[in-house]
Formats: structure tokens, sequence, C-alpha cells
């Protein structure tokens, strides 16, 4: 018999804590995951909404028009019953 699987952190822990704050005509929001920034996200009144990322110093951030990484996994069909 399998011995039952450790319980998981509760979602509440893996969720990010999102704020946002109206200024000078743009939308802030701050995402912080366990008191750690994770991504800013600014939407300007005119124009498109980018990120900012900090660094793993935590010193700088990089900009980036969308969180994704670039990475895309190949998904191939490989039997079909």
């Amino acid at each position: 018999m399998l011995a039952p699987l450790p319980e998981a952190a509760s979602d509440v822990e893996l969720e990010p804590q999102v704020t946002i704050k109206r200024r000078q005509g743009e939308t802030v929001e701050e995402a912080r995951v366990n008191g750690r920034l994770v991504w800013i996200r600014v939407t300007p009144t005119h124009g498109r909404p980018y990120y900012l990322i900090p660094t793993l110093s935590g010193n700088a951030y990089v900009r980036r028009d969308s969180l994704e990484s670039g990475l895309s996994v190949p998904m191939w069909v490989l039997f079909t019953f």
C-alpha cells in the first residue's frame, strides 16, 4: 500500500498579493508572494501596459511587454485511439 501524500501548502500562500495604485494617469499593480515583489504591471492611460520584473539582486528592474518567457513547450499527439 502507498503512503498518503503530504499536505500541500494552502492556496493562500501560493497566490500573489496584488496591490493596485492609481496615480498621475496610470494604474500600477504590484504582485508579492510571501512579501517578495514578483512583478509590477504599469498600465498608462494612453498606450500599452508593460511589466517591470526585479533582477536577482533586487536593485534594478527589467521592462517587458508580457510575462511570457518566450519558451514554449512542444505538444504533439503521439497516439490516438
